[in-house]
């Protein structure tokens, strides 16, 4: 669906985006990950048409972007990262305005009860909530029926439940046989929603793969942490972390059987014992330098 193959942008004698390779399968959901100022607002605009490029080959749905005409529009939609309501426009009416523009639309129905917005289709556009809003922001990119879908920060801004009902929204799109580009700064909404992740730092890629593999994640050591009475030492080397012994840890079930057999030995209850390999925001973190 997407292949770039060594793409650059030049601003002056800067490279916002410095020499990247990305592919984007068919009917998988790709999440963009990288802080800002690193290019990923600049390349998901060469995706969609909306800026040129300096050097590198993009071909998206098969065309370059730079030159594709209203054929290739038809096929893509765009939620972009901000947006404002039409006035004067309830739901319905802007679906029906911009359904106006493609040469197969969707049904307005369906598409209005695709993202749950079925008790809102009389409704003004400008009178709903923040989260419906964005709703509609993804009603209006679907409308279109495309194939591919670019969502730029979908739910920036939402409480957690707005957040949550929203990614059902997103995964449903899969079930449709879409393609979902997306790009957020939530880490779990990336392990959520996505098949793969790629990760640009400083305009360049540094790290691609599942949410499960991102940066080598399935290899990382795993960390033990407990709580213990005081005086008592654990049986294994290990560092205290505010009041908790943490153990990083290569072979966690060898040495969570060790931790295991001495505290039964000792009668000790270890109520509050965690384990887990490094979160996504962690190697995110990592593979960034800790940039926001």
């Amino acid at each position: 669906m997407i292949s770039v193959r060594g793409l650059r942008k030049r601003y002056a004698a800067v490279d916002a985006v410095a020499g990247i390779d990305l592919e984007v399968r068919r009917g998988e959901i790709f999440a963009f990950l990288g802080p800002n100022g690193a290019g990923k607002t600049t390349t998901v605009e060469i995706l969609e048409g909306f800026r040129t490029r300096t050097e590198g080959d993009v071909r998206v749905l098969g065309a370059d972007p730079a030159h594709a005409g209203s054929e290739w529009r038809n096929r893509v939609g765009c939620v972009l990262q901000e947006s404002s309501a039409e006035p004067g426009l309830t739901v319905r009416e802007c679906l029906q305005l911009y359904a106006g523009y493609y040469a197969r639309p969707r049904d307005i129905d369906d598409t209005v009860a695709l993202v749950g917005l079925e008790a809102k289709a009389d409704s003004l556009a400008e009178q709903l909530s923040g989260g419906q809003r964005r709703r509609l922001d993804v009603a209006l990119a679907l409308i279109g029926d495309p194939e591919l879908v670019f969502l730029d920060e979908p739910t920036t801004g939402f409480d957690p439940s707005a957040r949550r009902a929203a990614w059902e929204v997103i995964d449903g799109l899969r079930a449709l046989g879409k393609t979902v580009f997306l790009t957020t700064h939530y880490m779990d909404e990336a392990e959520n929603l996505s098949d793969r992740i790629a990760v640009i730092s400083n305009g360049t890629i540094v790290a691609e793969g599942t949410p499960q593999t991102l940066g080598g994640r399935e290899r990382m050591a795993a960390r033990i942490s407990f709580a213990l009475p005081d005086g008592v030492e654990p049986p294994v080397p290990a560092k205290h972390v505010n009041g908790r012994v943490v153990i990083d840890s290569e072979q966690p079930l060898q040495d969570m059987k060790a931790i295991a057999d001495w505290a039964i030995a000792r009668g000790l209850d270890l109520a509050d014992l965690d384990v887990r390999r490094p979160s996504l925001e962690d190697v995110y973190l990592q593979l960034t330098g800790g940039a926001a």
